[in-house]
């Protein structure tokens, strides 16, 4: 591993004009110091731009403009094939880290010989205050495990450029993050997260991801688009899917 290898940081907007500051300053205030920080501005429609230029002094930090809105997902993309780091992470305009977030990933998938790991993370309500309750990551994390149900926090997760190549989210408008972890998961078969918390996650009250019943559709296309499984397989796959969801998974909310 390098020594100080240079970490890309994917970060899609759209219409983020009362998050996005804190999101930046939250990369900015990282102790690890050599990252690039890639935002895609995608039509957004307040004035979020604006926000973004004010931070045009820091040299690591560069923004790409879409003419129309793409979603998440073909933003992300943007991002991963103009970046020039060795690793790649991933933070939305509306989330947090936690200042040692690089750092301690950097240091842990040094020690363990991972390709790609990702962390706990806390949750925060829309005006950043505190909840109660964090995520706990899992401590082993195998593709079939993920086949279930998402269990990467894409706010936290990270992989390793050189050893994986670059990976691209699919073209789907939610979901497209699981998408990739299973790229991922399903090259390196397994990786450990890390225990510790290491970003914080905003609850938004009217988001798509939010709203899990809208989410259902998504999380169907990821077997029947995706995974290329036929209609029947697809449906029993969403049957162990809301299973894991609503009586394993939830377990991995826990409080603070």
């Amino acid at each position: 591993m390098e020594e100080s290898p240079l970490v890309s940081v994917i970060m899609p907007a759209y219409n983020s004009a009362d998050f996005i500051a804190d999101a930046i300053q939250s990369v900015v205030q990282q102790t690890y110091l050599n990252w690039e920080l890639l935002i895609i501005n995608d039509a957004s429609e307040d004035n979020t731009l604006e926000i973004i230029k004010t931070f045009n002094l820091d040299p690591r930090i560069q923004y790409f403009q879409n003419k129309t809105n793409l979603g998440a997902g073909v933003s992300r993309n943007v991002g991963t094939k103009s970046s020039q780091g060795s690793y790649i992470a991933f933070l939305d305009a509306d989330d947090l880290w936690l200042p040692n977030k690089l750092k301690t990933q950097l240091d842990f998938m040094k020690s363990e010989n991972l390709e790609m790991t990702f962390s706990s993370y806390y949750l925060i309500d829309e005006f950043g205050q505190a909840l109660a309750k964090k995520v706990q990551a899992l401590p082993i994390l195998t593709y079939k495990k993920l086949l279930k149900s998402n269990y990467v926090g894409n706010l936290t997760g990270i992989y390793n450029v050189k050893k994986l190549g670059k990976i691209y989210s699919p073209n789907l408008r939610k979901r497209q993050d699981w998408a990739l972890w299973l790229t991922i998961l399903k090259k390196i078969e397994s990786t450990q997260g890390i225990l510790e918390p290491l970003a914080a996650y905003r609850i938004r009250e009217n988001s798509i991801s939010n709203n899990k019943t809208a989410l259902l559709k998504y999380n169907y296309l990821i077997y029947s688009e995706f995974l290329k499984y036929n209609k029947l397989k697809s449906l029993l796959k969403m049957g162990v899917f809301l299973k894991e969801h609503f009586f394993v998974k939830k377990k991995q909310v826990v409080s603070r």
